[in-house]
């Protein structure tokens, strides 16, 4: 019994020793608001998670258990699915803000809607607990029940911050009142959910309890950068099938001329690989630009360089010439603004567009 109570003594010691949540005065180094919505007045945020490309599945409707009830997550929860919901692609950023004391869930709520609605946007669903479904007592933090709205949104193997910090209590403690909404922006071309709750801190969480937190996620709508510069055969293929034409990033040439460049050759095994295997297949071998110098000069260029592509599959890969239509565009069809190196770069590409 004795060693008993020390090894219990030891786990309480070092339970305390981790109890280090307080009252945040300051945010969390690093921190970022997201530039489409703001934060309520006073608050400080204490986690974040930023990701250039992400998805949300954002939740329209109340929660409902899935038909197959005797499924289970990794937490051994009763997995529960929005009644309707619409499924986003893009930047996203995780954010968790603790608010002044005295704010409700419900005040917090209202003014990110204020806000969504001054900037143009609009409320697409909103609730209150138990109405939004699941469990209405849990954040994201939880075994052996049934699912919450903050496991659907920040799922709890998604939450990283150590343990009893303020950033893990204010997304793992139990809650009191919550409320939800979905927001749309239009004009931000973007979506955000905000889930705000009271906090009961419970032992290692005291120093917030009561206090509304508030976990925006913000996603920002856009396509998936291509960081593969190799594009192989298959995937080509795909993307013509399903988008109309894959872009391609793999060519280089030296500024303002048109010669292929030998570290091409990867792109141009991958182009002669997609020909030889789709025998019927047509293509225009578009040449883009950026917009530096004038318009006509990059059209020449963009041209000159997509007649050097279909000469180096010609002369090189015996591709024939009659399947391959090169033309040039210079900066009439960007997919970037060419306001910066980096939107620059994206603009500068060949696409390969079918043309039977």
């Amino acid at each position: 019994m004795k060693h008993f109570g020390c090894a219990l003594m030891g786990l309480v010691l070092a339970g305390a020793a981790l109890a280090d949540a307080t009252v945040p005065k300051a945010d969390i180094a690093g921190a970022k608001d997201s530039p489409v919505i703001g934060r309520f007045a006073g608050s400080f945020l204490v986690s974040q998670d930023h990701r250039d490309f992400d998805e949300l599945k954002l939740p329209l409707g109340p929660l409902k258990p899935i038909a197959d009830k005797a499924k289970r997550d990794t937490h051994n929860n009763v997995v529960f699915e929005p009644t309707q919901s619409k499924a986003l692609e893009g930047r996203r950023s995780h954010l968790v803000y603790v608010l002044p004391e005295n704010v409700s869930p419900l005040q917090a709520v209202r003014n990110y809607q204020n806000e969504a609605t001054a900037k143009g946007g609009k409320t697409l669903f909103e609730c209150k607990s138990p109405d939004c479904g699941g469990d209405g007592t849990r954040s994201s933090e939880g075994g052996g029940g049934d699912q919450s709205l903050a496991m659907l949104l920040t799922p709890q193997d998604r939450v990283k911050d150590k343990a009893f910090t303020n950033g893990s209590c204010a997304q793992t403690s139990r809650t009191g009142e919550q409320r939800y909404a979905a927001l749309e922006l239009p004009k931000a071309n973007a979506f955000v959910s905000v889930l705000a709750y009271s906090l009961n801190g419970g032992t290692y969480c005291k120093a917030l309890e009561n206090r509304t937190i508030v976990v925006v996620d913000v996603l920002e709508l856009k396509a998936m950068e291509q960081k593969m510069v190799t594009v192989k055969a298959e995937e080509m293929a795909q993307s013509i099938s399903s988008a109309g034409r894959v872009a391609l990033y793999g060519l280089y040439f030296d500024s303002g001329k048109a010669d292929v460049k030998p570290e091409s050759k990867d792109t141009l095994d991958q182009i002669a690989k997609l020909l030889s295997t789709s025998p019927s297949l047509k293509l225009l071998v578009v040449g883009h630009t950026d917009n530096v110098g004038e318009f006509a000069s990059n059209t020449d260029l963009s041209k000159r360089r997509a007649d050097a592509v279909v000469a180096a599959l010609a002369g090189q890969y015996k591709a024939d010439r009659k399947r391959l239509t090169p033309v040039g565009v210079s900066f009439a069809s960007p997919i970037a603004p060419n306001t910066s190196e980096e939107g620059k770069a994206k603009n500068r590409r060949v696409e390969l567009v079918p043309n039977n």
